[in-house]
Formats: C-alpha cells, sequence, structure tokens
C-alpha cells in the first residue's frame, strides 16, 4: 500500500481537480479534512468496500455530518476502492452519483446517509452506534462534525442522548478550524470551550492539536478506539487548517465554497506532486 501521506497528496489534487472542473464545491474544508479521511478509510477503520453492504453488519461505519466536504470524501471512497476512481470526473454533473452533497438515493457506495442539512449526522451516528449495541455487533462508528455546525441545538440533544445511553461505540471527530461559510467561528457565534462543553454533557474527550499531521491523526484515532466499551461516547476535538496543502487557500474562510480558475489550479497543482495517478 502507498504511504499515508502519499495518498492524501493524491487526494488533495482529486478535490482541488474536481472542485475547478464543474466551478462548484467545496474545497476549504475538504483539503483540511484529508489526513483524517486518509488515516480512516486506509489505516483506522476495519470496512469492506465490495461488496457495499448498507447495513455494514460486523464493519465499522462513518457517517460525513458537514456533507459539503463531499470532494474528499469522494476521493477518499473511490482511492479505497468502492468504486472507480475515474468516476470522480463526474462530480457535481447532472445525472452523475456524486452530488454535491451525498445522497443515498445515488445509490453510491460507501453513503449510507444524505448528508448537508448541517446539524443532524450527530443523530445519524448515534442512533447507528444504538442500532450496532442493540444487535450485539461490536464493531464502532465514526463520525465528522464541522465545528460551526454544533451551533444548532439538536447537535446537543444528540450529545445528551449519547452520554445517557452510554453509546460508548461511538468516535465523533469534530474538525476544529475556526471558520464557516460567514467568517470565524468566534465571530459568527463563539462555541465558547467546547471541550469543557462536551465533559459537561458526560463524553469522553480527546484533543488532537495537529489535526493535519497523519502521525498525530493516526494516534489519536487509536487512542479513541482504545477507550470505546469503556461507558462513555467518545469526541476527538481535532484543530486543522482550512485549505491545507495549498498556501493561497490555507487558513482562509473565503475558500470554504469557491472553486479556483485556471492559473490558481495549475498554482496548486505544482504544490501536490502526482503520486497514485490522476483520474
Amino acid at each position: 500500500m502507498p504511504e499515508l501521506k502519499d495518498i492524501a497528496t493524491q487526494i488533495r489534487r482529486d478535490i482541488v481537480r474536481m472542485v475547478h472542473a464543474v466551478q462548484s464545491g467545496h474545497p476549504g474544508g475538504s483539503l483540511g479534512c484529508t489526513e483524517y479521511f486518509t488515516a480512516l478509510y486506509f489505516k483506522v477503520m476495519r470496512h469492506q468496500p465490495v461488496p457495499f453492504d448498507m447495513d455494514g453488519k460486523g464493519q465499522d461505519l462513518f457517517f460525513l455530518s458537514n456533507g459539503h466536504i463531499s470532494p474528499v470524501f469522494y476521493s477518499a471512497l473511490a482511492r479505497s476502492g468502492y468504486f472507480p476512481v475515474s468516476e470522480l470526473a463526474t462530480f457535481r454533473k447532472i445525472n452523475s452519483r456524486l452530488q454535491g452533497h451525498p445522497t443515498t438515493h445515488e445509490h453510491l457506495p460507501g453513503v449510507r446517509v444524505a448528508s448537508g442539512s448541517l446539524g443532524q449526522g450527530m443523530s445519524v451516528a448515534l442512533g447507528a452506534a444504538t442500532a450496532k449495541k442493540m444487535n450485539n455487533d461490536d464493531r464502532i462508528v465514526y463520525s465528522l462534525h464541522g465545528d460551526g455546525e454544533l451551533q444548532e441545538g439538536q447537535n446537543w440533544e444528540a450529545i445528551m442522548f449519547g452520554a445517557h445511553h452510554k453509546v460508548d461505540n461511538l468516535i465523533a471527530t469534530v474538525d476544529y478550524n475556526g471558520q464557516q461559510i460567514d467568517g470565524p467561528t468566534d465571530k459568527v457565534m463563539s462555541l465558547g470551550d467546547l471541550g469543557s462543553k462536551f465533559r459537561a454533557f458526560g463524553w469522553e474527550v480527546l484533543d488532537l492539536d495537529h489535526g493535519n499531521d497523519m502521525d498525530a491523526v493516526v494516534a489519536t484515532l487509536d487512542k479513541a478506539k482504545g477507550l470505546t466499551g469503556k461507558g462513555k461516547p467518545i469526541v476527538i476535538l481535532m484543530k486543522t487548517a482550512m485549505g491545507k496543502g495549498v498556501d493561497f487557500m490555507e487558513g482562509s474562510h473565503e475558500w470554504h465554497g469557491i472553486a479556483p480558475n485556471d492559473e490558481q489550479l495549475a498554482k496548486a497543482l505544482a504544490q501536490l506532486p502526482e503520486t497514485l495517478g490522476d483520474y
């Protein structure tokens, strides 16, 4: 298997090419979460791409709450064998299975819930994790959430549910990049001390201060796995840089949902050497 860092570099190439091709999509958060998806799909998670089974019995499951970062999700799925890498060229096109936000009616392998209506993923992930416990399935449910979407109240109802029902087979991760579509989260609506809030709600909290360091991401996910089955749901607060890997995008909310033009694409690809072969 190629090195995880090489996979991450190729996924970043996929992201900027996909978004550029249709002049639509969300490159910033996708680039920021590339190490997470690479670590999850190519190292940490126990999953079976083929044949794809919606129920996922006996497998680890993943749910993407912030569905607008579909480019990184689609690339990770394709590169790990869920569907042909060549299909990435259909991103956001009419009749494509790779819509802007993941959907289930397109029957795209690897996608188990429609997402992008922000604030709902925590409820879905907790429901799936609860179902696994009821079915005596000992596998783990993983989920990813944007920090901005935690401004929505449904999350906190779900977070209460998770602790009360001891849903200790869920590892939720928050992309704690401090940016959302309208600006820094601290200016839009501050999340305050997010770690203390989760702890007060009865969750186990892991701080991942270097969410763009592959070794740190793998180590933290492995540590989280070791905490499952101990009576508490687990959350990783993962600090990332929006737009990571492309210097002119990095750290700015302005690249939340803007596609690069031809010149910008060329600059981005020059920073991201082809490692696994472009689609």
